[in-house]
């Protein structure tokens, strides 16, 4: 009887084992084909281009995010998959473990080449246009309120906790919250630090250098905070709309758009993104202190409201943003961290009295997002994640961690809004509060 219990659990065993998928293949294809790409990669003989890039940001996203939603600690505390592929990825690059032309290719593939412009633009398009309109309609003039006051009472708490510890009102505004709040690097940070300098006469790479700490430990913070804010609302079913950021009239939920699977409609998605992206990037033109992603919002949001854009159309380019959302994810993931989190930055700055100003600082904007969202209708969870949070993250890279630590890539329009918008918000602010508080 004992022998044939064990033959029935070992068989059972082998059984789950075959039927184990990764990016579905089976467990020895994966294996074989991720030996075969790192081993070219080790040789330094993978081509110095996209191809080369996104083979090895596949392969490691996908390995990563698989040891991460298993591992206990990571899965249940530290934010799962998304948060160790990010860092296990950044590991490899900071200390060398990566070769030098892979991670600088990589990088390249990032930032110049696009991919992360060319998968924002998918899902932002999709996930708008994909919308219930009465949602949008009603959510969209209650949400950057939430979010700007969540950062007003987040920053101001921030110079309390300067005085409290010695850090300094006005330096805990100027050179942690604001930085934390403006918006990523090359939206927030770099024209932050260009203010900054003017005003006070400061060199530029000196000021970016205070800055960038505080930005990155946001960040960090916001992955991890948006990881248990989930989990907290999974314990707490009231707080918890799972993804929704409000719910609707039930006569009015026929709205959401459900692709069918059409090869050619995402196509047809794919140049529609490109489309809206493109028109973004020429409104930024025009407007080049607020970025093209905001501008790129803005226009989907009155094509979805308006009901510019056809049926069809909608279709194509959710089916598409769905195509991007589950292939391309752990990629982007992985190259977030070889291309974009420095460890040993990171490290330096991890003073006990840094730590806690920037804990305090997204506490409370978590905190208040939660709340003031309940208050206008939103669910506390899904409010305090994407008007709270995102508002600390490091532009869209960032967005995508903290939404996918939380498993809520959705409400990346939200996510955008909030931080974009919010960012150039810090800006102007923050012209003026250099010369108070400086």
């Amino acid at each position: 009887m004992l022998d044939a219990q064990v033959i029935k659990e070992t068989a059972a065993k082998k059984k789950s084992i075959k039927s184990f998928t990764v990016m579905g293949m089976s467990l020895p294809v994966y294996t074989l084909i991720s030996f075969l790409i790192l081993f070219a990669a080790k040789l330094e003989i993978l081509p110095k281009n996209m191809v080369g890039a996104l083979a090895v940001m596949m392969v490691l996203g996908s390995l990563f995010n698989l040891l991460g939603s298993r591992i206990p600690l990571v899965r249940s505390y530290l934010g799962g998959g998304a948060v160790f592929c990010i860092f296990a990825s950044s590991a490899l690059a900071t200390f060398g473990l990566l070769p030098v032309s892979v991670t600088e290719n990589c990088e390249s593939f990032m930032n110049e080449v696009g991919f992360l412009d060319f998968y924002i633009a998918a899902l932002i398009t999709g996930s708008i246009l994909g919308m219930n309109r009465e949602l949008l309609k009603k959510a969209a003039i209650r949400f950057l309120p939430v979010s700007f006051l969540s950062m007003a009472c987040a920053i101001l708490m921030a110079g309390v906790m300067g005085m409290i510890t010695g850090y300094g009102f006005g330096e805990t505004i100027l050179y942690i919250a604001m930085p934390m709040m403006s918006g990523g690097m090359g939206a927030g940070v770099i024209p932050l630090s260009g203010i900054y300098a003017n005003a006070t006469g400061l060199d530029s790479a000196q000021v970016i250098s205070r800055m960038i700490p505080a930005s990155a430990i946001g960040n960090v913070l916001a992955i991890i905070c948006a990881a248990l804010i989930s989990k907290l609302g999974t314990a707490v079913p009231a707080i918890n709309g799972n993804g929704k950021l409000m719910d609707i009239d039930k006569d009015k939920k026929g709205d959401e758009q459900k692709a069918v699977f059409d090869v050619e409609a995402m196509g047809t998605g794919l140049i529609f993104a490109m489309a809206f992206f493109t028109m973004g990037v020429l409104i930024n033109q025009v407007f080049p202190n607020i970025h093209a992603y905001a501008f790129m919002i803005i226009l989907v949001v009155i094509c979805k409201i308006s009901g510019m854009v056809p049926k069809k159309y909608e279709n194509a380019a959710v089916q598409w943003s769905q195509f991007v959302m589950k292939n391309l994810t752990n990629a982007l993931l992985s190259g977030i961290g070889i291309a974009l989190l420095d460890l040993k930055v990171l490290a330096a700055a991890l003073t006990p009295v840094y730590l806690l100003i920037c804990v305090v600082i997204i506490l409370t904007v978590a905190i208040c997002s939660g709340l003031l969202g309940k208050l206008v209708g939103f669910y506390p969870v899904e409010a305090s994640i994407t008007a709270g949070l995102c508002t600390n993250s490091m532009g869209g890279t960032g967005n995508i961690a903290v939404l996918s630590a939380a498993g809520r890539m959705g409400l990346i329009p939200f996510a955008q809004m909030a931080t974009r918008l919010g960012g150039a918000v810090i800006l102007i602010t923050a012209s003026f509060l250099i010369r108070i508080l400086s």
